[in-house]
């Protein structure tokens, strides 16, 4: 790990030295966010996200951290999704005492993440020991559900746009960010008066059941998601591709198979297909079945925040209230029972089950089972990761390997980015370009390492910054 040692101050001079920033994850990779800040008063935990997709990626998840648990002073979620909070657990069982800071609504979400990727790897390790398909005698989850019950002594609501002192002179600022419900980016001014923004995920302006997010006010560092750094969304073509799929699909008697993140996607997806609904693309009698306990739960918490009017959802869907996510006929498979009675329904049909990218969860019987006729449809609608099955459905894989074996793939794939809550490239331009002056340097994170180069090399070219990709480990001078 290549880390300077910060300087200090000069002769005579009792100030605090300049912070350090070190990428501990999120570099070169859209999972496993996780950037650790050092000062002379403690140590800062901006997200703890879990690793996803390809084996070297998970692996690092096992990995401990540089710096001893304990003695990390707080944490700081920006949102609610695995890869931004999923490492928690793990974190706490390793000695962790800190406050986890975040919004309410973020903190009602990681707590519904946190007990499913729980249960999820207790329920994926003893599947593993049954048939033996795992490498590791015996397998093991990387952490259990007492584990979360721990976890979730530590989190402390924090009132976006309010000034909140975590450490001695330093102070956190969030403001909403506009990719899911309580969503943010974060501004930390630090000991030394020197200021770190992080962008968390950026949502999209278009989003549409949230509020876009809140005008950079400007950093002198700047960690900036790069998700979509070399795309453009098409909403209204993607809009149109995604009805035409949905169509055949029924036309064929098929089954119209959507692996969705179980926060936002979701409701994302059933706002579409209401709309769908209403305009009689989707039939009347065509059932909508969601199959994930994990995106239910989070459900009742959109429901909730539709009901209390949320400052963050968009006024045109406060007005609608709860009809603007609910797509009827609308089907609840909360149970293990409900989930295996969708198997007796044979189209046409509509299922929305997690993992979005279709590396756990319900979703995988869904897949072995539909993927190998012709008259069905995978529907992937978001960033799929390097590594993940959604990422080789999106390639063009003619098989995927789940649970020891290779299923057939010969349903038709439909890539729909368009459901995505990230900005586009143009998106992250515009944001930026409205800052009050331009950041000492934006790290470029969050991103693969091509939409990572090439949003660099736009903030460059187009706004005059000084941009840079961090290399995984790196640390850097706050100044």
């Amino acid at each position: 790990m290549d880390i300077p040692v910060p300087e200090h101050a000069a002769p005579g001079h009792s100030g605090p030295r300049a912070s350090l920033l070190t990428f501990l994850g999120g570099v070169g990779t859209v999972t496993g966010s996780r950037f650790l800040v050092e000062s002379d008063h403690g140590r800062i935990l901006v997200d703890c996200g879990l690793f996803q997709g390809q084996s070297d990626l998970r692996r690092r998840n096992w990995h401990r951290l540089p710096c001893d648990a304990a003695d990390i002073h707080a944490v700081v979620l920006t949102h609610a999704h695995l890869d931004h909070c999923g490492y928690l657990p793990r974190l706490v069982r390793h000695g962790f005492r800190g406050p986890v800071l975040a919004t309410e609504y973020t903190l009602g979400l990681a707590e519904i993440v946190l007990r499913d990727s729980a249960r999820l790897q207790i329920e994926m390790s003893r599947h593993a020991n049954e048939h033996g398909w795992s490498k590791h005698r015996p397998a093991k989850p990387l952490y259990d559900m007492t584990d979360v019950e721990r976890t979730l002594r530590y989190f402390d609501p924090v009132m976006p746009e309010s000034d909140v002192e975590i450490e001695t002179g330093t102070v956190l600022r969030l403001h909403g960010a506009g990719h899911i419900l309580g969503s943010t980016w974060a501004h930390l001014t630090l000991d030394d008066g020197h200021t770190l923004a992080t962008s968390g995920d950026l949502g999209r302006p278009g989003h549409p059941l949230l509020r876009p997010a809140h005008p950079f006010s400007g950093a002198d560092v700047l960690l900036m998601e790069s998700t979509y750094g070399n795309r453009r969304h098409e909403d209204d073509a993607g809009k149109a591709r995604f009805a035409d799929a949905l169509s055949r699909t029924l036309a064929r008697g098929g089954t119209l198979l959507i692996p969705a993140f179980a926060l936002d996607r979701t409701e994302v997806v059933l706002h579409e297909l209401a709309s769908l609904r209403a305009s009689g693309v989707l039939g009347a009698d065509v059932p909508v079945f969601v199959d994930s306990p994990m995106a239910l739960a989070a459900l009742d918490v959109y429901r909730d925040a539709l009901t209390a009017g949320a400052p963050e959802i968009r006024g045109t869907i406060a007005d609608r209230g709860q009809e603007a996510i609910s797509p009827e006929p609308f089907l609840a498979a909360r149970t293990v029972q409900e989930s295996i009675a969708i198997n007796d329904v044979d189209g046409p049909a509509v299922i929305v089950s997690s993992a979005g990218m279709a590396t756990g969860g319900r979703v995988l019987h869904h897949l072995r089972r539909l993927l190998p006729h012709p008259r069905n449809t995978v529907a992937i609608v978001g960033f799929a990761a390097e590594g993940t099955r959604a990422r080789d459905l999106v390639d063009g894989a003619r098989a995927v390997k789940m649970f020891g074996e290779y299923i057939p793939v010969r349903a038709e794939i439909l890539d729909a980015p368009h459901f995505s809550a990230h900005a586009d490239a143009g998106q992250i331009i515009h944001w930026l370009s409205e800052a009050p002056a331009a950041p000492h340097t934006t790290y470029l994170v969050h991103g693969e390492a091509d939409a990572a180069a090439e949003l660099r090399d736009r903030i460059d070219r187009e706004l005059g910054w000084n941009a840079v990709v961090p290399r995984p480990g790196e640390a850097v001078l706050v100044r």
